[in-house]
């Protein structure tokens, strides 16, 4: 088995991975039931049910998880005292946002300008069909060399900890030597790259209530309590003048010491207008990867068209915060919840609720799993050497898996490169990408069972 056979036999198996994406994307699988159908989400892990069991996945199962979602969990037995390898991925999508945004129907998957577009064609549908890409590449090429298990999450986007929680009453479940996360990214197409670190996060929902009920603003306004303004001024204290997250007692002067991010690639992947500047100091590097950050995420409120000139009684928002490995997502949680509860204006009374949390997440760099992904991303991307890098988004099972099995190497591969623009409208993955990166699985997993050999 050489890459150039692994190469071409996953090359010839892109029009069916094209196919089963479609299928995959087709499921509007947003783990919200306020949103969609609680059956699109199980009728997505039904179908990767199926697909492994088409693989001759054994033990396939359907994982009901504390948060009411489901897992799909699948057993591939490997050669007699080969190691067992963990690949993760998820199902469930984030919500389509304004659909009338998208060039193409988000959950109909697209190709366009040598890429495919559609809800989780990247964050991480594609991410499940690079498994199934580099594990068919090895079973056409003399067999899987190495034990695998598969789980695929189905509320990862909605950070509400259902499969870490299964996780820990079941620990012998995802128990491998080694875990590969299919949910990161390269830094960008065609640089090969694994995932340092990941910031944790926390989710809160705070409602500040001021008046009994709504009032007219030319007879009340001046005087009374706009529960919305004063949540304005909330937020507001949640940022510095220069866009520094500004929570009382969090550190926000780390330095990220790796992999740099320049201001004008920056820019140009996040589609900043002209004119119009970035937020924070230090490196792009310190503040996406090495230092905490807070979003406005939601806020309820009137909208614009059909608005009244009413002072409202009542305003609720929900906060999202980055933290960034080094701090203790629990404490950032009580730390911007004392911070909220000080810094609410003339009284108002407030209420502070937590909907999610994850901590974040330090990768052992030095491991020989890396060492065998790293040769096997050297032949997959001719020319190219594999590279480290931080990612400013949570995938809160890390820290469950490794604390769980703390002898476990962990590596964070995937799709989500910056022209993927997963989380956004448009949404797609390079097909390239997806090709080159289930050759690197692949070749890692043949890599990784000769290396336990010796």
């Amino acid at each position: 088995m050489t890459a150039h056979t692994i190469s071409e036999t996953v090359a010839s198996l892109m029009p069916r991975a094209k196919a089963e994406l479609a299928e995959l994307v087709a499921f509007r699988s947003v783990a919200d039931p306020a949103q969609f159908p609680r059956s699109e989400c199980e009728a997505a892990a039904g179908w990767v049910a199926d697909a492994l069991r088409a693989e001759d996945f054994q033990d396939v199962a359907l994982l009901d998880t504390p948060d009411g979602t489901q897992s799909v969990y699948g057993y591939l037995p490997g050669p007699a005292g080969a190691p067992t390898v963990l690949l993760y991925a998820h199902y469930d999508v984030q919500p389509p946002l304004d659909e009338a945004a998208w060039l193409s129907p988000p959950f109909e998957l697209t190709e366009r300008d040598g890429r495919w577009f559609g809800r989780g064609a990247a964050d991480c549908k594609g991410g499940f069909i690079m498994h199934l890409l580099a594990l068919r590449a090895l079973k056409a090429n003399g067999g899987v060399p190495v034990s695998v298990k598969v789980i695929a999450e189905g509320s990862e986007e909605q950070g509400t900890g259902g499969l870490e929680r299964y996780a820990e009453a079941h620990p012998e479940l995802l128990a491998a030597d080694t875990i590969v996360i299919g949910d990161t990214g390269n830094f960008r197409v065609g640089l090969p790259t694994v995932t340092a670190t990941l910031r944790g996060m926390t989710m809160l929902r705070v409602q500040l209530d001021t008046l009994e009920g709504n009032l007219h603003s030319g007879q009340f306004g001046g005087a009374a309590p706009d529960a919305l303004a004063a949540m304005i001024q909330l937020l507001a204290s949640l940022r510095s003048e220069d866009g520094t997250t500004t929570v009382d007692g969090l550190t926000t002067d780390a330095e990220w010491d790796g992999l740099q991010y320049p201001e004008g690639e920056f820019r140009k992947d996040a589609k900043v207008l002209d004119g119009v500047e970035l937020i924070g100091t230090g490196t792009v590097a310190d503040r996406i990867w090495a230092r905490p950050a807070v979003t406005v995420i939601g806020i309820d409120c009137p909208p614009v068209v059909g608005a009244t000139p009413s002072l409202q009684a009542s305003a609720r928002a929900q906060i999202s915060l980055r933290v960034p490995p080094g701090q203790d997502a629990a404490e950032a949680t009580e730390l911007l919840t004392a911070h909220l509860v000080s810094h609410a204006p003339w009284g108002a009374r407030i209420s502070v609720e937590q909907v999610g949390q994850g901590q974040p997440f330090r990768a052992d760099v030095t491991s020989p799993a890396y060492t065998s992904m790293a040769e096997a991303m050297r032949l997959a991307y001719p020319g190219e050497e594999m590279q480290t890098s931080g990612m400013g988004g949570s995938i809160p099972l890390c820290n469950t898996l490794a604390s769980l099995y703390p002898q476990a190497e962990i590596l964070l591969i995937g799709l989500s490169e910056p022209e993927a623009q997963i989380h956004a409208v448009n949404e797609s993955v390079s097909p390239e990408e997806l090709e080159r990166l289930s050759v690197a699985e692949a070749l890692f997993l043949r890599n990784y069972a000769e290396s336990r050999k010796a």
